[in-house]
């Protein structure tokens, strides 16, 4: 397949993905009583309404560019949309509230792998060119979603997790958790860039953000296959994704 064909399967999957995460944040916060996302506008799934100039545009662009040049990567790509506002005083009870609006995006992600999952046992139906674009594009969705859904899941104000965890915790503890948010992306960042770097110089192989989407999300994945009855073409997609049967 086209190189430049297979990185645009993968953005369109990875930017679909993102969005829906962030609609169902908005759905949800609308079905517990705050409409805020609805009167701006934000539950729409035109793309152009949830883009952040840097993380949907500037740093996707720069995975693409670079992965171009270096002929590397396979098509990944890291990035986000702006966020749905949420008004969580609308909520009856705001820290559950945001609890279970937080959980909507990691679960609707899940929800859509094992929707493409399902569909693996159409793809044996279609044309055998159309079945290889399909087959690539339908990898890189449940790639997206697997990867985006369980990343969020990481205990950390803002993500999902944090506010999840915030949501469970007793209220003295929840609200010294919540004060991380200021600094939450901050402490994302330095474990996804720096602290991999940061080991290695002492010898030390060791990627945590690798060990927890495999840690968390390679159950979910065995769980969703079984689910959706295990197709034939997802030992395929394996086997293309470099994930082993």
């Amino acid at each position: 397949m086209n190189q430049w064909l297979e990185w645009t399967l993968s953005f369109v999957a990875l930017v679909t993905a993102i969005i829906l995460h962030e609609v169902s944040h908005g759905y949800a916060a609308l079905a517990l009583g705050d409409d805020t996302a609805k009167k701006l506008g934000r539950l729409s799934l035109n793309p152009l309404v949830h883009v952040d100039r840097l993380g949907t545009i500037i740093l996707p662009g720069i995975f693409l560019v670079a992965q171009a040049v270096t002929h590397t990567g396979g098509g990944v790509f890291f990035g986000w949309a702006k966020p749905v506002p949420i008004a969580p005083w609308h909520f009856a009870d705001p820290r559950r509230g945001m609890m279970l609006v937080a959980l909507a995006g990691p679960l609707t992600n899940y929800a859509l792998t094992f929707l493409a999952i399902l569909a693996l046992h159409a793809t044996p139906l279609l044309p055998d060119m159309v079945r290889g674009y399909a087959l690539v594009f339908i990898g890189f969705f449940i790639m997206a979603n697997l990867a985006l859904g369980t990343f969020n899941l990481l205990p950390i104000p803002p993500l999902d997790g944090g506010r999840v965890v915030v949501g469970l915790l007793p209220e003295r503890l929840a609200m010294a958790w919540a004060r991380l948010e200021g600094a939450g992306i901050v402490i994302v960042l330095l474990m996804v860039f720096v602290l991999p770097l940061v080991l290695g110089q002492f010898g030390i192989q060791a990627n945590p953000l690798a060990l927890w989407l495999h840690a968390v999300g390679d159950p979910i994945f065995q769980a969703l296959a079984v689910a959706a009855g295990r197709p034939h073409d997802l030992f395929v997609l394996l086997r293309f994704l470099g994930a082993g049967a």
